[in-house]
Formats: C-alpha cells, sequence, structure tokens
C-alpha cells in the first residue's frame, strides 16, 4: 500500500525482512556515493537507512583551509557537473533545509522520540571543521572537512517491525510519482534477485599483515599524557581528550570490511559512508547531537572506559571498576558540564537538564560511562544552529573546550580529518541524528586510518591511558588484518 505521511516523502512497503547487508552489496556494492546508517547486526530495534543520490543530485565537499564549498552534480551515465563556491557547510544546510524553527506539535513525534529519517542529506564533518568554527589551529587533512550526499530516495528497515520501506521524494505530480515509487520497486526486486542467483563470491586474497605506523609511538604517548597534566596542573585546562592515529598501507574492499567490523563490534550508530575515493566504516557506540523535528535535542557523551573480560566474574569486576573510578567519574562529569553549556546557547531557558548520568553501556570489547543531556530548542532556531553550537563534541576535545583544542593542536602535530568530527543524517523535516566518528576506519587512495585516545585528567595514569588507546584500536586493526 502507497502512503504519504508528509507532502514531501512517499513511502512503500515491501513484503517481508530483507537482510540489509544482502541489499546493500546488491544495489549499492559498487556505487561510488552511498550510505549505509546501520542499527547493527542482529538489531531488534531502532531503523537502518541506505541509498544513494540519483541522477540531478549533488555531492557536496568543504574546505576549511580555502573557505569554499565543492559542489557536484550527478549526471546521466554517472559523470559530475562541478562547480566550487565560497561558503561554510552550515550555512549552506540551513539554506537548503530552511531556517524553520521547532514543531512542537508535530504528530509524528513524541517529545523524546526521532520520526528517522525523512530523506535529506547524509554525511560527515571533520574535525578540523569545528577548529575552524571555534578559531582554533586547523590542519589541511587528507579527506574533505566535510561531506554530504543529497538523497532523495532511501531504503528503511524498521527492525522491531521487520520491515523495509522504500522512500521517495514527491514530485507533486501524483502520476508521475506512483510511476516512479512502481519503477524503483521493479529495480530493486530485479537487482536481489540478480543477486541472489549470482555464484558466490570467492575469499578475499590473502596478503601480508600490514604494519600499522603510529603517529606517536607508546613511549612519546605517554610524554605527551605528562604535558597534558602540566597543563591541567597550571589551571589551563580540566580534561584533555588527548589522540592519537594509526596509519596501514593497506586498501581493502570498503563493503567487505565494514562486515567485519559489524561482525566483530556490533553497535547502535554503525555506518558505511562511500563518497568517490574515500569511506567511512563506522562501528561508534556514541550518539553526538540528535534533534527532531519538533525540537527536542539530546546527546548522550561517553567518558569512562573499561576492556571487557571474557569470564563473567572477571568481567563484573571491571564493570563495577568503572562505576567507582572516581578518575572515570570526573572526566565523565566535566563533559556532562561543558555539554550542558553548549546546549545552553541554542535552547528554552530552563531547558536544559541531565535525564541520565554515569550511565554503563556495554558494547562487545568495553564498557563505557554514558551521561545523557536533554533540552529544548529556542525559537527561531533550527537542529543545525544546534550542531554548529556544540562542534565538535566536547568528548572530543575536553574542558574548557576552547583552551583545550589549542593545547592539544600543539601536542597531537597533526590533523584528525574524519575522526571525531561526526557522521549522520540532516533531514528535510528539521530532524538530525549524528553519531561521534569513533571507532571507526578511513579509506583513501592512500591506505587506511584509525583514530584512538582518551580523557586525560590529574588523576590519568599513563600505562593506563596507552593501554586504553590500544583497546579501542584493537578490533578496528585486527578488521584490516594487522
Amino acid at each position: 500500500m502507497t502512503r504519504s505521511p508528509s507532502p514531501s516523502v512517499l513511502e512503500l512497503e515491501l513484503p517481508g525482512w530483507l537482510e540489509p547487508a544482502r541489499v546493500f552489496a546488491a544495489l549499492y556494492g559498487s556505487s561510488p556515493h552511498a550510505f549505509w546508517l546501520d542499527g547493527g547486526a542482529g538489531a531488534e530495534s531502532g531503523t537502518s537507512y541506505m541509498g544513494a543520490p540519483g541522477v540531478g543530485a549533488r555531492v557536496v565537499t568543504a574546505s576549511v583551509q580555502t573557505g569554499t564549498l565543492t559542489v557536484s552534480t550527478l549526471l546521466a551515465g554517472g559523470t559530475l557537473a562541478t562547480s566550487s563556491v565560497q561558503g561554510g557547510i552550515f550555512d549552506f544546510l540551513r539554506s537548503e533545509l530552511g531556517q524553520r524553527g521547532p514543531v512542537p506539535d508535530a504528530a509524528h513525534e513524541s517529545a523524546h522520540e526521532l520520526p528517522g529519517f525523512r530523506l535529506g542529506w547524509v554525511g560527515w564533518l571533520g574535525y578540523e571543521l569545528g577548529a575552524a568554527l571555534l578559531g582554533t589551529p586547523a590542519h589541511p587533512a587528507r579527506t574533505p572537512d566535510a561531506a554530504l550526499l543529497e538523497i532523495d530516495r532511501c531504503l528503511a528497515f524498521d527492525h522491531a517491525a521487520e520491515t523495509v520501506t522504500l522512500q521517495l521524494r514527491a514530485s507533486g505530480d501524483t502520476a508521475e510519482d506512483a510511476a516512479a515509487l512502481a519503477a524503483w520497486r521493479e529495480e530493486i526486486t530485479v537487482a536481489l534477485d540478480a543477486a541472489a542467483s549470482a555464484p558466490p563470491r570467492g575469499a578475499a586474497a590473502s596478503t601480508p599483515a600490514p604494519e600499522p605506523h603510529w603517529r606517536h609511538a607508546p613511549e612519546r604517548y605517554a610524554e605527551l599524557i605528562a604535558e597534558c597534566q602540566a597543563a591541567i596542573y597550571r589551571g589551563d585546562a580540566y580534561q584533555l581528550c588527548l589522540t592519537n592515529e594509526i596509519r596501514l598501507d593497506v586498501r581493502p574492499e570498503p563493503l567487505e570490511a565494514y562486515l567485519r567490523l559489524r561482525a566483530s563490534s556490533p553497535t547502535h550508530h554503525g555506518g558505511l559512508l562511500r563518497l568517490g575515493e574515500v569511506s567511512l566504516l563506522s562501528a561508534s557506540p556514541e550518539q553526538f547531537l540528535a534533534v527532531t523535528a519538533g525540537g527536542h535535542v539530546t546527546t548522550k557523551p561517553i567518558k569512562g572506559t573499561r576492556r571487557r573480560a571474557s569470564g563473567l566474574a572477571r568481567d563484573l569486576e571491571l564493570r563495577a571498576e568503572l562505576e567507582s573510578s572516581d578518575k572515570e567519574r570526573a572526566e565523565n562529569l566535566m563533559i556532562v558540564d561543558l555539554m550542558r553549556n553548549d546546549l545552553g546557547k541554542i535552547s528554552r531557558l530552563g531547558s536544559v537538564g541531565v535525564s541520565t548520568l554515569l550511565a554503563v553501556e556495554s558494547y562487545a570489547h568495553v564498557h563505557q560511562l554514558v551521561s545523557t543531556i536533554e533540552s529544548q530548542l529556542a525559537d527561531g532556531l533550527s537542529g543545525v544552529d544546534a550542531v554548529e553550537a556544540s562542534f565538535p563534541a566536547g568528548s572530543m576535545t575536553g574542558a574548557p573546550k576552547i583552551s583545550a583544542m589549542r593545547i592539544l593542536d600543539g601536542l597531537e602535530q597533526g590533523p584528525r580529518g574524519i575522526y571525531s568530527g561526526a557522521f549522520g543524517y540532516f533531514g528535510l523535516d528539521g530532524a538530525i541524528d549524528l553519531a561521534m566518528v569513533i571507532r571507526s576506519i578511513v579509506l583513501d587512495a592512500t591506505g587506511a586510518s584509525i583514530g584512538t585516545g582518551g580523557g586525560i585528567t590529574a588523576l590519568s595514569v599513563a600505562a593506563e591511558e596507552v593501554e586504553e588507546t590500544q583497546i579501542k584500536a584493537a578490533a578496528l586493526l585486527a578488521v584490516l588484518g594487522a
């Protein structure tokens, strides 16, 4: 049955359940530009989305070094018509989505639930974009400082209901829209049937294990921790999120690598984004910012980590150790205060509150301390304003934010790129859902990169902090064969 829940989006539910990984491989496995916002392997709740820009859609990338946007329009035959304009990504999004204010009585959402992705823009915001926003040093990065795909059609996988729904942006011509929806359904059916009858793909050829090259060796990272603590003792910061980068000379097929990551590190905010030669593969556990069409804002910073153990008794000990750690709790509370301040800039007076404090969430490889801060957008402001006011996330900078970023720039000695930025969607209806780019792999023409790091406080022990960065990177290195 076809229905039109809003004037701009048509929906058509397909018969039966389809496995997202199979669908993405069949429809978008060879697409030069595509996305999969993934609720996780074996998910029993939430919604996954996937799609690719069609003919006439745009691919937009940003450079903070030149202050320009590159806008490429997809033409028939897969070619691109490209132009460059002065401007920033947030002004671009405001011009595309409109400066609409909150719609508190939106029929399709409750006060605290996202209605989901209703088409719009999908992509990432890199860390250097945040540095440029706040006036701190921004290094030239190998990858675009921001990248967005214009999405006018996608598939939505509701894991609880086990339904798959096609979403298509309406043209306003009822007959034309019905024909387009029917043609797209037929196209998908043919592609899935062809994929099902195709011979199985051969195993990837074995290659020598790649050698990881850390920007800072363990001994140097320990020295940088000491420098962080010296800055804290001087009163220049309370906490510093010190990061490291690992480079590998390896170029796996993005989907195959993502499926390995998805299997080893299931999470609710995973994703695969491919923009030409650059692919982001993420098993992120952290929601940066979510905004409903009604203007309800949520952020869930993660600070505080313990590894998982194979034995139940030891695993519970590590979880209890995390919950009782003065250092980890202080680290989390500092970021809660920072995010409350960021949200206060764009929220109704008195609406900012902490709904969950220091909760433990457990993932395949780590236990984490997570807090939840919520608010309501001030009148006249949009979700794009909320993202701009909060970016980059405090959990990836430290506190106070600007001072922390300046100190870290002097210590890290290089760009973070996409790592410690955010990825997700900006919907046509004003809804936004962005995850942190952590526990992620970036593939480009020069190879693969992984970012890892941790929050440094006066109570940090260097050996433990070094080990934490290694624990966070281990599963990602394994995906790449290292």
